[in-house]
């Protein structure tokens, strides 16, 4: 029997593939755990090289192969001192959250380690924003090279290889992962545990079978995949977001469980390199978090691109037959069946506590599963702090870094800090871009506020005309009366980079009457925002260039 320690599986499906990995290369009764890291396996004839060489083919890295009865009781360490000591701080992850929090810890001049069970950085930089906003540049790059609307401008596609976009994607992801994450770690002298930790106790904490000591605790492990209840799905096989970033050949046909943020953003990438998309989604309209007009404005985005949208269905099973996958669901009353090559699985992500002991160390759980926590990030354990997308909050990575910063200047310096979520803002990377800071008009209503809103049409704004992108719209929620700004939505090419604007006016409680005053550069997106705050008081047609 060998033991094979990985870095880089963060789900069951990540499992599922190592196995399929180490099957496929000739080792025999493979048993893989996300959660440790590990693979156990029967070698037959294979060469430990060859077994090597076929799970970092499917996108993992492995850290050593050793007979199994040659492990060792305590967790592999590098820096600081060893793991017998007593911590000011341990942080469960070594994500965006850790990784804030414990240089905040530093700089109060605490000690830090970070017990880490899979690949350190956590899941922005090694599988989520940096890998697939790389990857959407990419598609988006060859898409526009076969499709724009200029006259006279002659383009041409040639063929995709998309193993060499996988291969750069990832050279860029280790080069980000060394920079901002093991090269950090090193500058702040954080210690570095490699192990599968869990609470047994109140106060005791066990990283890979050895005990760690600390005066206080962090968790922030982070969220992995949701799968939803659907027969055959397991059977079948699926792709998870993280998955699906490691073809190296575009599927045929893809059916995309899901279109909220990843889901859209997934779907377009393939789709832009010449994959047929089917988007199916539970509620009646993609986007379902976002305003109906944006909702309904990107659905006509991706109809232009061929992109199949079918709302308000349920996916009742998952089958595979002949190599092909043919998803059930039901849409109006009637049974349809869709025949695709993958499954990509995108309803979301939940919170990463199983196997933590949270149980033991008396740190109570919402009804959806995630660490509760007070204001001050505080859990029902005085010793136990949480941030990001572990605790209950939207899944951003700003979110995870702010969160860490104030639950390390809470436990270490007893600050007593809140977040502040006014003007919080959030960007889906389609094409156009949906950008949006603060309330919806139904959460504003909801929250018992008066309202007045806008719409201004991309059409209306000159930037839009002249790069021939006039797909999308602003929409402004303010408060009746006094015009206070209390949310601002975009759906255009750069609305991330508008949107930044919005925050700012809704932290410092501008007026759209301020908004229509405010300095604005011509000929940029961002002259939008200052266009839909003017049609509160007057027709922005009738007014000429730049008129104020």
């Amino acid at each position: 029997m060998r033991r094979m320690r990985i870095q880089g599986m963060t789900c069951e499906s990540c499992a599922h593939t190592v196995a399929e990995a180490l099957a496929g290369a000739g080792g025999a009764a493979p048993r893989v755990d996300h959660r440790t890291g590990e693979a156990t396996f029967e070698p037959g004839e294979a060469t430990d090289r060859a077994l090597q060489d076929a799970v970092e083919a499917a996108g993992y890295r492995v850290v050593e192969i050793t007979a199994a009865e040659a492990r060792t009781a305590g967790p592999t360490h590098r820096g600081g001192a060893p793991p017998r000591r007593q911590y000011d701080l341990l942080l469960l992850g070594s994500g965006s959250a850790a990784f804030a929090a414990g240089i905040r810890a530093r700089d109060l001049g605490a000690s830090v380690a970070l017990c880490e069970s899979g690949t350190i950085g956590g899941t922005c930089v090694n599988i989520g924003c940096v890998p697939s906003k790389a990857m959407l540049a990419a598609a988006d790059r060859y898409y526009r090279a076969g499709h724009h609307s200029f006259p006279g401008v002659a383009t041409s596609q040639g063929a995709v290889d998309l193993g060499a976009v996988v291969e750069w994607k990832d050279g860029l992801v280790e080069e980000m992962r060394g920079a901002k994450y093991e090269h950090l770690a090193e500058e702040y002298g954080f210690t570095l545990l490699c192990g599968h930790g869990a609470f047994t106790g109140p106060d005791t904490y066990v990283c890979d079978g050895r005990p760690v000591a600390a005066e206080r605790y962090l968790i922030a492990t982070g969220a992995v995949p949701r799968l939803p209840p659907v027969p055959g799905l397991e059977e079948a096989g699926y792709l998870t977001s993280t998955t699906a970033l490691k073809l190296r050949e575009p599927p045929g046909a893809l059916a995309v469980i899901g279109a909220n943020a990843i889901g859209l953003e997934m779907g377009q990438l393939f789709a832009r390199l010449g994959t047929r998309v089917t988007m199916l989604e539970a509620q009646e309209r993609i986007a379902p978090f976002e305003e109906p007009e944006i909702s309904r404005a990107l659905a006509e985005a991706l109809a232009d691109e061929r992109i199949a949208v079918r709302p308000g269905v349920t996916v009742t099973r998952v089958e595979r037959r002949d190599g092909q996958r043919r998803v059930v669901f039901q849409a109006g009353g009637e049974e349809e069946a869709l025949a695709c090559d993958h499954v990509l699985v995108a309803t979301g992500r939940r919170p990463n506590t199983r196997g933590l002991g949270l149980a033991e160390a008396g740190v109570q759980l919402t009804p959806q599963g995630a660490v509760q926590v007070d204001p001050q990030l505080r859990t029902s354990n005085p010793r136990i702090w949480a941030a990001g997308d572990v605790t209950p909050v939207p899944q951003f990575v700003y979110v995870a870094a702010a969160q860490g910063t104030v639950a390390a200047e809470n436990a270490i310096g007893g600050a007593g800090r809140t977040v502040d979520w006014r003007g919080l803002p959030r960007v889906t990377f389609t094409s156009p871009q949906i950008a949006a800071a603060g309330m919806t008009e139904q959460e504003a209503r909801e929250a018992g506020r008066q309202v007045e809103t806008r719409v201004l049409p991309l059409n209306a704004v000159p930037r839009a005309l002249v790069a021939r992108e006039t797909r999308g719209l602003f929409k402004l929620v303010a408060e009746a009366g006094s015009g206070r700004v209390l949310g601002t939505h975009v759906l255009a090419e750069n609305a991330g980079d508008v949107v930044l604007a919005a925050v700012y006016a809704i932290r410092q409680e501008m007026t759209v009457r301020d908004l229509a005053e405010a300095w604005c550069p011509y000929l940029t997106m961002a002259e939008g925002l200052k266009l839909v705050a003017q049609t509160f008081t007057r027709d922005v047609k009738k007014l000429s260039c730049c008129a104020a």
